[in-house]
């Protein structure tokens, strides 16, 4: 089993325990089938709040604290696959069988879980914005100073890169730095190296040709480049997997936009 089907609670969170015993902190909100969402880089459980609010009337909807962030254990060593174990965890915990829809680094954790745990745990599957495709030497540089960043520089220094390296005009990162959010990305800016752990050499992984449940693949109108080929070519080895660009999309999807999208993919019935 993924996870252990026990749960803890604290405050407003409860925990799902992961296979090598650490505390994964979780909400859920609403009713229906279950929903789990698995965020990206630098994000923490909250953040997923003004989609559960678009979600919750039709679905179950569970939000986590990744490794390492929010409430979170952090077990060393890391590797990718005790996130897969974690997010097996929560899914344990609604019910052993949910839907799952991931976010950019949180979509290719996605990807790679129904990849690992199969359709026993995860029945349908959707996912915006996975960031595969990058040119090879800029991924490789951006992961070598994130690295060095974090073994050496102050909390803060990392996520200031990244954010840089993916575009955040400068006048945001600025507001960013100067808000109350910042201390927050700081304390957690160190998981930046989870995150291009899961993404390997950066390129799409041909394993997601045994994804074997309905996926929705997604991207916005206005993103970085080479997310639109990236997201073609996963749509393409995934059997049967459906493929939409949301018009006027950045990388940051409105929640106003995404959840029709998303009630609709996981109330089709399966064809």
């Amino acid at each position: 089993m993924p996870g252990d089907s026990n749960t803890e609670t604290s405050g407003s969170a409860a925990f799902a325990v992961s296979s090598d015993g650490t505390k994964i902190a979780f909400e859920k909100a609403g009713s229906g089938p279950a929903l789990v969402i698995v965020g990206g880089a630098l994000s923490e459980r909250d953040g997923g709040k003004p989609l559960v609010g678009k979600l919750q009337e039709r679905f179950t909807v569970y939000t986590y604290d990744r490794r390492g962030r929010g409430q979170s254990g952090d077990t060393k060593p890391y590797a990718a696959e005790r996130e897969i174990e974690d997010l097996g965890a929560v899914i344990e915990q609604a019910g052993s069988k949910a839907y799952v829809y991931g976010v950019s680094s949180g979509a290719a954790l996605s990807l790679q879980t129904a990849v690992k745990l199969g359709p026993t745990k995860v029945s349908k599957l959707a996912v915006y914005e996975p960031p595969y495709g990058q040119d090879r030497k800029e991924f490789n540089e951006q992961k070598d100073r994130v690295n060095q960043l974090v073994q050496a520089g102050k909390p803060g220094d990392a996520a200031e890169f990244f954010l840089k390296s993916v575009g955040i005009p400068a006048q945001a990162l600025e507001d960013m730095k100067n808000s109350p959010q910042w201390e927050r990305i700081s304390k957690i800016d160190f998981t930046l190296t989870y995150d291009y752990a899961i993404l390997g050499d950066g390129s799409v992984p041909e394993t997601v040709n045994q994804i074997g449940v309905p996926t929705l693949v997604l991207d916005g109108e206005k993103t970085l480049p080479f997310i639109h080929p990236a997201a073609d070519r996963i749509a393409q080895l995934i059997p049967g997997a459906q493929r939409k660009t949301l018009p006027g999309q950045t990388h940051q999807a409105s929640p106003e936009v995404v959840a029709p999208v998303l009630t609709e993919f996981f109330n089709q019935e399966r064809k």
